[in-house]
């Protein structure tokens, strides 16, 4: 049985329920929705408004935090973790449209709550208040990516963190995505990030390998999206394979099952393919996974 512990819900929609969605709102659905190799995180990331147009209500969300769990399950995940923003569902207040996801996973998964880069840091604090008390919701995520244009750096986030460790929920940092692996370490030691979000540069600095090898961090492995937003040239310069080597614990994630048009099999089988892999390294991807997850508060 697998573990995925980074699906984004607006990004692993079942097609159906895209164009099911669309209509009732009078839209049409783009004909490039879908992620392609290189396309870049910039332009990647510009794929989610349509999505999250579609999710503007509290049925909505939980339709499609449902059915996540329903194709998880179906796929042989066993541990499942789905993250979202709820401050970007726009059609209705935060903990309705929180309240609503909770509703349609049942207890099936742990939710984990995404900050983005660039929003204020009040916003994150205002997330872990609201996953604080509700049961089902695990951890906080620092997702998307930094630019220069914000008015915040990832140092900033630092209080939101320390306060969702302190109500109990884990943590989890996108970083280190094609950037710098100094951000990784910013994440770690700043955030107390428990684990990391795809980290495809961290082979780039030796003592941030060790900082994670020392602290117990889990790299969330994407394969797939790493090679659609071109930060791998081919899957098989993927380095999760010398990530093993140097002693890093990693699982393995399907990022967004619509978007990039996977699944959590699928995604195996292609890590199962990368030069110097074996079965016995997927096992211990697999047993990272479900070692890794969140403690699920169900009450």
């Amino acid at each position: 049985m697998y573990a995925d512990l980074h699906r984004h819900l607006d990004g692993s929609l079942r097609m159906q329920t895209v164009a099911a969605l669309a209509a009732e709102r009078g839209l049409t659905v783009p004909p490039d929705l879908a992620f392609n190799d290189g396309m870049g995180l910039s332009e990647a990331l510009s794929r989610f408004a349509f999505t999250l147009s579609l999710l503007d209500t509290p049925q909505a969300v939980a339709r499609v935090a449902a059915e996540i769990c329903d194709d998880a399950t179906a796929e042989g995940v066993s541990t499942l973790e789905i993250r979202f923003a709820p401050q970007l569902h726009t059609g209705a207040p935060m903990a309705e449209i929180l309240d609503a996801a909770l509703y349609g996973i049942a207890g099936r998964a742990g939710l984990i709550l995404c900050g983005l880069y660039g929003e204020a840091p009040s916003q994150l604090e205002a997330l872990v208040r609201l996953g604080a008390d509700r049961a089902g919701v695990v951890g906080l995520d620092l997702a998307g990516g930094p630019s220069p244009e914000h008015d915040f750096t990832m140092s900033s986030y630092a209080p939101a963190f320390t306060l969702a460790a302190e109500v109990g929920l884990g943590r989890t940092v996108h970083a280190g995505e094609g950037r710098p692996p100094q951000e990784i370490r910013v994440a770690v030691e700043q955030l107390s990030a428990q684990r990391i979000g795809h980290g495809t540069t961290i082979l780039d600095d030796p003592s941030v390998v060790s900082l994670l090898i020392e602290r117990g961090v889990t790299i969330e492995a994407c394969v797939t999206s790493n090679l659609h937003t071109g930060i791998i040239s081919t899957r098989s310069a993927h380095p999760l394979p010398r990530w093993l080597d140097a002693g890093l614990t990693v699982c393995a994630c399907t990022d967004n099952t619509l978007l990039s048009a996977v699944d959590s099999p699928e995604e195996h089988r292609r890590i199962r393919q990368l030069p110097g892999m074996s079965d016995a390294r997927l096992a211990a991807i697999i047993a990272a996974g479900h070692a890794a997850a969140f403690p699920l508060r169900l009450s």
